[in-house]
């Protein structure tokens, strides 16, 4: 039994779902949200924290600001409460309700930008009130998770060789790209195993990451308006781009089995079972990495008037994923 004196000392890495019995092909599913955190943002939070801590950039008066849509705030705010810093989380309209309320009862602040930047929309916007926080007050200390070696170095450290362990004959890896700090730890990792490993990144349509026109995006976690700076192509493999809807029905899909996860998990599953749809006549050992959990999404994605309300009263009709894989 483990026994722990601060939030951050407790994460559950070796935990993974069959999901061979609830979709089409055989995934393992890496589930990242067993922790005070209760998401994959924990490793770069603390990553990030505690090397500022050593390059003497953090002290007892800094306050600690980030951008963030939501899961790096929370992880952020329970570092901060447990260390003792000050916290500024900069998210956008989109941020879910629980989500907010946690990291203000953390003891956070969150200053919620509703106006896009007319070129980098939301998360431009939120990277520029962040900007104008620190140009006003120098105790605030940005730790920049979209530019911050640390953010992928967690997962170069510790989430791929979590996987190297349990699966020595993993063929194929998806990840969700957000900031990329998952996709390049994890990419990095394999480039140098002992067997080659295909790396899959799942993205959201409207995202800009891998290209294309940016769109309307209303489920936080993945996807990025910007071309993430910690982003090398040269490691991805694939990329698969799923539509919300589809990330909806993935998320019902588990919890009527009893798995209930949070939206960024939805994308990454279903862009996972569409790739491997096309590769179904290889027997492959196929790793899917989960971010989240499911609770924070209750007044969103698992609510019905919310889901009418952004996708029409036919999206939890099963249908055929319409999405399909795209050369890096």
């Amino acid at each position: 039994m483990p026994v722990i004196s601060t939030p951050q000392a407790f994460n559950e890495d070796d935990l993974y779902v069959n999901l061979e019995g609830i979709f089409e092909y055989p995934l393992f599913l890496k589930c990242e949200g067993f922790n005070f955190a209760g998401s994959i943002k924990l490793k770069a939070a603390l990553e990030m924290v505690e090397t500022a801590e050593r390059d003497g950039l953090l002290t007892p008066d800094s306050v600690l600001v980030e951008s963030s849509s939501g899961n790096l705030g929370v992880a952020l705010s329970m570092i901060a409460a447990n260390k003792g810093y000050r916290f500024v989380c900069v998210t956008d309209s989109r941020c879910n309700p629980t989500t907010k309320m946690m990291m203000e009862a953390l003891g956070s602040q969150v200053h919620v930008i509703t106006e896009p930047n007319p070129v980098s929309g939301l998360l431009g916007a939120r990277i520029d009130h962040v900007q104008a926080l620190c140009a006003r007050d120098e105790r605030y200390v940005w730790l920049n998770q979209y530019v911050n070696p640390s953010n992928s170095t967690a997962h170069y450290q510790r989430t791929a060789p979590a996987i190297a362990r349990q699966f020595p004959d993993l063929d194929v890896l998806f990840i969700g790209a957000g900031t990329t700090g998952t996709l390049m730890g994890c990419a990095r990792y394999f480039r140098t195993w002992h067997r080659p490993v295909h790396i899959v990144a799942i993205d959201t349509i409207g995202s800009v990451t891998f290209g294309g026109a940016p769109g309307r995006r209303m489920i936080p976690g993945l996807g990025t308006s910007m071309r993430p700076p910690l982003l090398d192509d040269s490691y991805v493999d694939d990329v698969v781009r799923v539509k919300e809807t589809d990330t909806i029905q993935a998320c019902h899909r588990l919890a009527r089995r009893g798995f209930l996860f949070g939206g960024s998990t939805g994308t990454v599953v279903n862009g996972a079972m569409t790739w491997l749809a096309r590769h179904k006549k290889q027997e492959l050992t196929a790793v899917a990495i989960a971010p989240d959990l499911g609770e924070r999404y209750l007044q969103t994605i698992y609510q019905t008037t919310w889901i009418q309300n952004l996708c029409g009263d036919n999206t939890l009709t099963p249908q055929t994923p319409t999405t399909t894989p795209q050369a890096a």
